[in-house]
């Protein structure tokens, strides 16, 4: 399969990148660093920058579109400013907008080869309510409107959109929240399983859905959070 990954150097999207490759598929990337390891094509293009990403490297036929980028901007909800949230906005919402607008064609081109799957994150705080997440939520629940709406539409040309919420893991991107021993300790035991997540985990589920095995699910959040957001320890 021919598979593009935005948001490859790093965390979740450089962990499924290892596995594609693994797993003998074709990886293109596209990220504001070069990717990690070496890709069938390779696109400099930061998702915060408002502009259309250049689809001319893909092959005609994509049979997979994965949005990594993201952001954690934890404040108190008093001290956030407009252009915090549309910092957020613009990273985790309209970088996905205009990647899956650009890569349409490349991934409705596959319908005659079983179809194509998109794979959007979420994040647990959308479902949840936590403080200090009200910028990021508030995109994030974005996300996966856009996810259900979009499944939506593309799905008489079989092209499947689901999304990832997960909880906190252990990537670049959440490094201060795990900087320390008392950090990484306090937010394990948030989780009912006793442990935050890990980008290889992740990158699995993502794989999963991207796969033939998946090819009855669309529009849907899948919570891969520790069972933080539907168990309750006693």
């Amino acid at each position: 399969m021919n598979i593009w990954i935005i948001g490859a150097s790093s965390g979740i999207g450089a962990a499924l990148h290892e596995q594609l490759l693994q797993a003998g598929h074709q990886v293109y990337t596209a990220s504001r660093r070069p990717a990690l390891l070496q890709s069938a094509g390779h696109l400099r293009w930061d998702a915060a920058s408002g502009q259309t990403p250049d689809t001319s490297f893909l092959p005609a036929v994509l049979h997979g579109l994965v949005y990594c980028p993201g952001s954690i901007n934890l404040k108190p909800f008093i001290r956030l400013s407009a252009e915090d949230f549309l910092k957020d906005y613009r990273v985790n919402v309209l970088g996905a907008v205009a990647s899956l607008q650009a890569a349409h064609r490349h991934l409705k081109a596959a319908q005659s080869e079983g179809g194509a799957s998109v794979v959007l994150y979420s994040t647990v705080a959308v479902g949840m309510g936590m403080s200090a997440h009200a910028s990021v939520a508030a995109a994030k629940g974005g996300v996966e409107g856009l996810c259900r709406s979009v499944a939506a539409e593309w799905a008489s040309s079989n092209i499947r959109v689901n999304a990832i919420a997960p909880s906190l893991t252990d990537t670049p991107l959440a490094g201060n929240l795990l900087a320390t021993p008392e950090k990484r300790e306090a937010s394990s035991k948030r989780h009912p399983l006793g442990r935050v997540g890990t980008a290889q985990e992740l990158a699995s589920i993502t794989k999963f859905l991207l796969s033939p095995e998946a090819s009855w699910m669309s529009g849907q959040i899948l919570h891969a959070d520790g069972g933080m957001s539907s168990l309750k320890m006693l």
